[in-house]
């Protein structure tokens, strides 16, 4: 089982790591493409709001409700126990399809509410809200279709395969390579065919998943069934669930309502910083994430409580070694990553710089944003969606507090920030909780894995700190060169981490999940 759960959590990295290079590929033609301008902070706008919604209704609340429930069908091994499996998965399809064209209807007449409520800002220049406005209703229509693979996910994922639904994001970015890099220099409106790049993105992903879940055994005959007592569960389990899932959402919601009032550019310093900050997220903690929900459900449902702690505290260890390091790493290499990556075309000099404040204020809080991840699916395998949705709460009204107090002295970097400093709080509160309800503690040699990652992470920011000079001969490098660069900064800096932990002692068998205590080999 552990080496199950190794290979697995190696798989789903694996897949996200290439969805991130392409990720980055995407952004950097955006970036050439649009600049920082008022036609990328109308597309981002018109963008993130679908994706908002997209990790509530789909990666969020859904997914942390549908997977116990679709658990508790299964047996040990994954298979289904009797037909009720497969009749659960087909009621829900259809009910929640039926919910997403609904609620996707609504966003696509009520856009130009939606821009007013979430971008006020945008009214005083009427052109970019009109944009924006045209750009939701086409960019909406995602949620649809991301929501529906964020369940055929949920399904792959419970049955163990993990890589075929960490590869579908890949799928979007090369939608908007081909619309930003392709078509788009070519149109007269080239921000409106990327909108429609993220449109052609989300049905191609749902497209890609039909094969897996038939070869699963689990594709999906949509029949809406609202009263079948598994569809029941879990919207029981997602109305608490939305809210709780969303806190991270709304955080960022609230960040571009005030963003929309800063300087033009101010979103998109947000959204290209937030993208860096999401390729350490999204290859660990996200994969780790993932992995570890329906690993923790399979051991809740055999009443594991034991084996359901040692897997806790297993991931935490995971994410102490390799989440700080890459924070520091991130602060450190801020400014030549994102020349390296950005500074291209409309992306000038001074964009390089402000977007470089709000990354290292993101970066701050990254190994909490990771912690999350792995936290909040110690409750949600439980199904407990509520405590969550308490603790979220709290960091949400902090975050508001927050942002009111550090926009003003530090503009939008202060908004990042004050997502950090309540994203610390959010996984501080959830890590309490477990420890109080005696559901996780804490393996033997903690404050020494501090130590040693402490020294390590610092060693290693003190060899890279002479490239955040950035010399005025980088910036004016060639794309190729700066890569070089900036790959011979990071093999250094990834070497000197890892020279410096073996030498304090930390081998790899030390971070077995057999060693935290789990009866289970690596």
């Amino acid at each position: 089982m552990a080496n199950r759960l190794v290979r697995s959590v190696f798989a789903a990295g694996g897949m996200t790591f290439i969805s991130r290079i392409t990720g980055f590929v995407r952004d950097i033609l955006l970036a050439r493409l649009l600049g920082t301008t008022a036609l990328a902070d109308a597309f981002f706008v018109a963008f993130r709001i679908p994706s908002f919604l997209r990790r509530v209704f789909g990666e969020g609340a859904f997914s942390q409700a549908f997977i116990p429930v679709f658990a508790s069908h299964l047996r040990e091994d994954g298979t289904p126990r009797d037909d009720e499996a497969r009749a659960f998965v087909d009621g829900m399809a259809g009910s929640f399809a039926m919910v997403l064209l609904v609620v996707t209807a609504v966003g696509v007449l009520a856009a130009p509410v939606i821009i007013w409520v979430l971008a006020p800002g945008f009214l005083a220049e009427p052109a970019k809200y009109h944009l924006a406005v045209r750009l939701l209703r086409i960019t909406f229509p995602y949620l649809f279709f991301i929501s529906l693979v964020a369940m055929a996910a949920g399904i792959l994922n419970t049955r163990g395969r993990f890589a075929a639904a960490a590869f579908t994001p890949v799928l979007l970015n090369l939608s908007l390579i081909v619309a930003a890099g392709v078509i788009a220099p070519h149109t007269r409106a080239p921000v409106v065919t990327v909108a429609w790049g993220v449109f052609v993105g989300g049905a191609v992903q749902l497209i890609f998943q039909i094969p897996f879940l038939y070869r699963a055994g689990f594709l999906p005959r949509f029949r809406c069934s609202f009263r079948h007592p598994g569809v029941r569960r879990v919207f029981q389990l997602m109305l608490p669930g939305i809210f709780g899932s969303s806190i991270a959402q709304i955080n960022l919601i609230v960040d571009t309502v005030l963003a929309s009032f800063l300087a033009t550019g101010s979103i998109s310093w947000l959204y290209f910083a937030n993208r860096l900050l999401e390729f350490p997220l999204g290859i660990f903690g996200v994969a780790l994430g993932t992995v570890i929900l329906p690993h923790l459900s399979a051991k809740h449902a055999k009443a594991s409580a034991e084996e359901f702690g040692h897997a806790l505290d297993w991931a935490l260890r995971w994410v102490v070694v390799i989440a700080v390091p890459a924070a520091a790493a991130l602060i450190v290499l801020s400014m030549p990553i994102i020349v390296t990556l950005y500074r291209y075309g409309a992306f000038t000099a001074f964009d390089a710089a402000m977007t470089r404040r709000a990354l290292v204020a993101f970066a701050v809080g990254l190994p909490a944003f990771v912690m999350i991840k792995v936290l909040a699916p110690g409750y949600y395998a439980r199904q407990d969606t509520r405590t969550p949705v308490k603790i979220g709460t709290i960091a949400l009204v902090a975050n508001m507090g927050l942002n009111l107090a550090l926009i003003w002295p530090l503009a939008h970097a202060g908004l990042a920030l004050a997502t950090s400093l309540s994203g610390l709080l959010n996984a501080f509160l959830l890590y309490r909780g477990l420890r109080r309800g005696q559901i996780y503690r804490p393996g033997p040699g903690w404050p020494r894995l501090w130590a040693q990652v402490g020294v390590a992470s610092l060693t290693m920011a003190a060899l890279l700190w002479p490239a955040t000079a950035a010399p005025q001969a980088f910036l004016a490098a060639s794309g190729a060169h700066r890569a070089m660069t900036l790959a011979a900064w990071i093999a250094a800096g990834l070497a000197v981490y890892g020279t410096v932990m073996w030498l304090l002692g930390v081998r790899p068998g030390a971070l077995r999940l057999r060693s935290m205590g789990a009866n289970e080999d690596v």
